[in-house]
């Protein structure tokens, strides 16, 4: 059941990026946050890149066939699926959200190739056992899969807890698997991040933490940190072709891969 009057962070991505998927609740803390941060659409649109171009760099370079999406936004024209099954039609993807309102969008919207596979699980992020065995109904886990975690861990507030969820999930994926992290920072414009970590925590959504790019480096314990590491997100292999921001946001990623 969908409760209306606390906001949601999949509800209120949608809202900033120009979405019609949202409630008042999403509304009015969006706009708050907006107003104490007005670098806050920068960043949503460099974490929609940095996805993309990450998504279609391990379907080519790494030949990628299978990406586990935990912690999923509301359906968009760039979807991991889209991108990914434009780049290899037979790619198949998973989708994980506790969010109600995603998955009746997803399974209502969320329609792959014919040669590949689209699926959808009902999970929190820390029920790694269930998230594992339904993704196994789509996916092949003996075979490499690209765990995608896009701005989820910053809702898992204690940094043991999620590196703990990270592990767990990573262990239970083939050696050659990667893992696809970005989220919030606190390193470019700190009081305005701070600011807004601490407006949506008021509002009474799920508790929410800024991370450094060392504490999300340690994500990546065990893996092979592709280059160039942890860094800002238009700095994560930019694309010369893309218009997009060239300024280091408060939004951080790397990529690593499984030995």
């Amino acid at each position: 059941m969908i409760d209306a009057s606390v906001p949601q962070s999949a509800r209120v991505w949608n809202y900033w990026m120009g979405g019609k998927d949202y409630y008042p609740a999403d509304k009015a803390v969006a706009d708050q946050i907006l107003e104490t941060n007005p670098h806050v659409l920068e960043i949503a649109r460099a974490a929609r890149d940095f996805l993309r171009r990450a998504i279609t760099r391990l379907v080519h370079e790494h030949g990628v066939r299978q990406f586990l999406c935990v912690g999923s936004e509301l359906p968009t024209a760039q979807d991991v699926h889209v991108i990914a099954q434009a780049a290899a039609p037979e790619s198949r993807v998973v989708y994980v959200a506790d969010d109600p309102l995603v998955l009746a969008h997803a399974r209502a919207l969320l329609v792959g190739t014919a040669e590949g596979a689209t699926g959808y699980v009902g999970a929190d992020i820390r029920e790694t056992g269930r998230i594992v065995r339904e993704a196994a109904r789509t996916l092949d886990l003996s075979r490499p899969v690209a765990l995608v975690l896009a701005g989820v861990l910053a809702h898992v507030t204690d940094d043991g807890e999620a590196r703990a969820l990270v592990a767990g999930l990573m262990a239970a994926l083939a050696p050659g698997s990667l893992l696809v992290v970005s989220d919030d920072t606190d390193v470019v414009h700190p009081e305005e991040m701070d600011a807004m970590v601490r407006q949506w925590n008021a509002s009474g959504g799920s508790p929410r933490v800024n991370r450094t790019p060392e504490r999300l480096a340690a994500f990546f314990e065990g893996l092979e940190l592709l280059e160039p590491g942890v860094v800002s997100c238009p700095r994560w292999r930019p694309d010369p072709t893309e218009v997009g921001s060239a300024n280091d946001v408060d939004e951080h990623c790397g990529v690593g891969r499984k030995p």
